[in-house]
């Protein structure tokens, strides 16, 4: 029988029972301090607050490495600026070239100047980068599962050779088109049209898209829109900053993701060359394989920004009780 159970929080102390042994936990009405257990066989083991899924034994040597430089460079250059950037609302578009030449960008990718880590790998990447905060991590998930990952897996050679090699070293950012003003995220419903002029062999594009990641700062953009010339499918366009009939303003005033950018793509008759169109994404396919190759980032980042904040509350709270034993 257990009268007490000393808790640590730093490396906690609990006992681990054997699974399908039944606990029969009875409460006296006289004390509710003890609890008898009955058929119970119990062992020491430890809880780490640092990795408290005991996953970084689990991986290999290369995934550590790459788990620990990432960290690195995340809590040293990162975290020193993004209360400020929280606070003002601001991007730093030195963040882009410093993940390029850390590798980080493009990350899951073969070739093209892209690191070729595997998923776990590209996950921990971005479990260090929300770590620090979503901002950051959202503008490294965009550049390579919203932006390179569609010209990887959907373009031309032309177009990967064209593109992605300075996508990945963070010479040129990267914004994806998809949601719009009416039809938010489902592409069945989108409104941006590509029209095909025959005698120019360019694509029209006009609508907007809208809360697009990146959107104010980027210089290739891979925008969806339904086209005249292939039934009114979906068909996905890579288009470049400086294009006649394109603006991207910038939304002001987020009560999140303050640390990276958001805007709008306004395309208003934007004409692209023939051969910026993707040319092996089709329909529905398209899109939604961008959105399923982000939800990795996206999954592993809430867990980066659900153990920082475990651990920052364990902070907090150590240093409430030091003050309140000094005060006692």
């Amino acid at each position: 029988m257990l009268s007490k159970v000393s808790l640590n929080f730093g490396r906690l102390n609990i006992p681990r029972y054997a699974v399908g042994i039944l606990l029969n936990y009875s409460i006296s009405s006289a004390s509710h301090q003890q609890r008898q257990i009955h058929h119970v066989r119990s062992y020491s083991t430890t809880f780490d607050y640092q990795d408290a899924f005991g996953l970084h034994e689990q991986l290999t040597d290369e995934e550590n490495a790459l788990r620990i430089q990432t960290h690195d460079y995340c809590q040293a250059k990162l975290l020193p600026r993004v209360i400020k950037a929280y606070r003002e609302e601001s991007f730093d578009p030195k963040v882009i070239p410093e993940m390029g030449e850390m590798g980080l960008l493009g990350a899951p990718y073969e070739g093209y100047g892209c690191a070729g880590v595997s998923s776990v790998g590209y996950g921990l990447i971005a479990r260090e980068v929300e770590r620090v905060d979503s901002g950051y991590r959202s503008t490294m998930s965009v550049q390579t599962s919203l932006v390179i990952g569609p010209i990887y897996n959907y373009g031309s050679e032309e177009q990967k050779q064209k593109y992605i090699p300075d996508l990945a070293a963070g010479k040129k950012i990267g914004a994806f088109g998809l949601t719009e003003p009416n039809a938010g995220s489902d592409p069945s419903s989108m409104e941006t049209k590509a029209i095909w002029d025959e005698s120019s062999k360019t694509y029209k594009l006009s609508g907007t898209k809208t809360w697009i990641s990146n959107a104010s700062v980027a210089d290739v953009f891979v925008v969806w829109a339904k086209s005249d010339r292939h039934g009114g499918k979906i068909k996905g366009f890579i288009l470049e900053r400086g294009w006649k009939g394109l603006e991207t303003p910038k939304i002001l005033g987020k009560l999140s993701l303050r640390a990276s950018v958001t805007g709008q793509i306004a395309m208003d008759e934007v004409r692209v060359p023939e051969e910026n169109l993707l040319p092996n994404a089709e329909g529905l396919a398209g899109p939604f394989g961008c959105l399923n190759n982000a939800r990795l980032g996206i999954s592993w980042g809430a867990l980066g920004a659900a153990e920082a904040c475990l651990y920052y509350a364990r902070e907090y709270a150590l240093e409430s009780d030091d003050q309140l034993n000094l005060n006692e």
